[in-house]
Parts: C-alpha cells; sequence; structure tokens
C-alpha cells in the first residue's frame, strides 16, 4: 500500500494488507548489520545489537509513564547516531552514555534505574552523586 523510510533513514516502514482477510498492518525493514562491534569495558568485541539497548532501557522504564514509541526512538536515536559516527567499532560506554542522555530527557526515574546499572553503583553515595546534578537544575517543589 505505502512504503517510506523514516527519519533517520536506516528503516523503511511499509503499509501493507493482507490479501485474504483484508487486515492492514506495518512492518519495518532494517539494515540487518553493518559490521559495527562494540568493544566492552574488558576489551571484548561483540556486534552491535539494537535488542541490547532495547532490553536496558525496558528494565529501566519498566512501571514508568514511558510508552514503547519512546523507548523506541531513543534506540533509534542511538542506533541511528553509532551508524553515522563511527567507523566500524564503538566503545561500550559511549553507547551508554548516548542511551542516559536521551533518557535523562525522558524520564528521571528511569535515567536513575539506568545509570544504577550501567554505572555499577555500589552504594548510596553513588546515587546521591548521580543526583546532584539533576537535583541542581530542578526547580523546588512547591
Amino acid at each position: 500500500m505505502d512504503s517510506r523510510a523514516s527519519d533517520d533513514g536506516y528503516v523503511i516502514r511499509r503499509r501493507r494488507e493482507c490479501l485474504r482477510c483484508k487486515r492492514r498492518f506495518t512492518t519495518y525493514e532494517r539494515l540487518e548489520d553493518l559490521g559495527i562491534k562494540v568493544v566492552k569495558k574488558n576489551g571484548v568485541r561483540e556486534p552491535f545489537s539494537r535488542e541490547k539497548i532495547r532490553a536496558g532501557l525496558a528494565k529501566a522504564c519498566w512501571k514508568r509513564p514511558i510508552s514503547d514509541d519512546q523507548i523506541e526512538a531513543i534506540v533509534t536515536h542511538v542506533e541511528s547516531y553509532i551508524y553515522t559516527h563511527c567507523d566500524g567499532e564503538i566503545d561500550s560506554a559511549t553507547i551508554g552514555e548516548l542511551v542516559m542522555a536521551r533518557l535523562a530527557q525522558v524520564d528521571q526515574v528511569a535515567y536513575v534505574r539506568f545509570a544504577s546499572v550501567y554505572r555499577r553503583f555500589k552504594d548510596v553515595r553513588d546515587f546521591v552523586d548521580e543526583l546532584q546534578p539533576m537535583l541542581q537544575r530542578s526547580p523546588p517543589r512547591p
């Protein structure tokens, strides 16, 4: 029925209709593998996976007022950045920082949840240190 490229240019959105039952649905076609490797903290290299980012975000956003579309937008933004700015490899630390920057704009609680796992908080002091900049930027509550 209809095909168009997404805003990031890496996805084709197709609107389709089943010829038998006449139901309409949308499919998304993505570039499968551009050979980007993620360099983990321990030096191990593994293929980039948008699903790993989505899974981490889903855990951080559990029971928060964040839609699947918002999660998808963060994943797509990070993926687009990686494919546009990286030449073969990217550190997992860079990916984590990209995710946290976007998540901080969406939900502060989900941001802290994600940061606590990503940065491996060891105690309450680590939480307080992470929250300090957010508290300084936030207007006081009435």
